[in-house]
């Protein structure tokens, strides 16, 4: 059934958000921030990881001596460029933290002051790369939702952690998940013959770079803008077509 991958994502976050705000209650606010801090570390790594991957390209000379070179850099600089001037434009950052207060008033949590920040932060961690996509797709396409079932367990490990440390406005990051999943599962026809490889690889990259920056922004926090950087994903998608890249 299309759309079951992303039910079954949302619940895992919830699951584990619920999970992570028990366990708040257990930990002083010295452990919840260095939690908070060491959650941050892992998310870095994850997006260095997943740019790397797609930018480190290893050839192997006649000698058997293994080099390394770089692909996709000037991709990477134009799609991010373009992409923040335009989320700056249109302040993307600020619609979600409209979003994140709304929420925060209409749930009865108007005294919690970490809630927007928990809600943003989790909402862009969970929602931007490419499993999200490509695993919405297949369910859209195929019904196949084994993808967005594993994507949903390390959401559900990654949303306890930040609960803990940043209470229940993670939680409320399902919501987004749900929406953006549920979207690209319904559009999943239009999206996959535009979606080549190339452009599924310039995604991947870009969208490790801005879980890289969501991670720094838990070490330090507003370091960056994640949200007003996410047209870049689209003009990375966009780039995959034109000949100069």
């Amino acid at each position: 059934m299309p759309g079951l991958g992303t039910l079954i994502n949302v619940t895992l976050i919830i699951i584990g958000g619920l999970i992570g705000l028990a366990a708040s209650s257990l930990v002083t606010e010295r452990l919840q921030d260095a939690l908070l801090r060491a959650c941050g570390a892992c998310i870095v790594f994850v997006g260095i990881a997943g740019t790397l991957q797609h930018m480190l390209v290893a050839t192997v000379a006649e000698d058997g001596t293994v080099l390394l070179s770089t692909t996709g850099t000037m991709m990477l600089v134009v799609s991010m460029a373009l992409g923040t001037v335009i989320g700056e434009v249109i302040d993307i950052d600020a619609r979600f933290d409209d979003l994140g207060k709304w929420l925060r008033d209409h749930t009865g949590s108007s005294g919690d002051p970490r809630f927007v920040d928990g809600f943003v932060t989790a909402s862009l961690t969970l929602s931007v790369g490419a499993m999200a996509i490509v695993g919405s797709i297949q369910d859209g396409l195929a019904g196949d939702w084994s993808a967005l079932a594993l994507k949903g367990s390390i959401d559900a490990i990654i949303v306890c952690a930040m609960a803990a440390s940043m209470g229940k406005g993670c939680i409320f990051s399902a919501l987004s998940v749900g929406v953006f999943q549920g979207l690209v599962t319904a559009l999943a026809t239009l999206i996959a013959p535009v979606l080549s490889d190339a452009a599924l690889a310039n995604l991947t990259l870009v969208g490790s770079v801005l879980i890289f920056c969501v991670g720094i922004n838990l070490i330090w926090p507003r370091t960056f803008k994640p949200a007003n950087m996410l047209p870049a994903v689209v003009i990375a998608a966009v780039c995959a077509g034109l000949p100069w890249f």
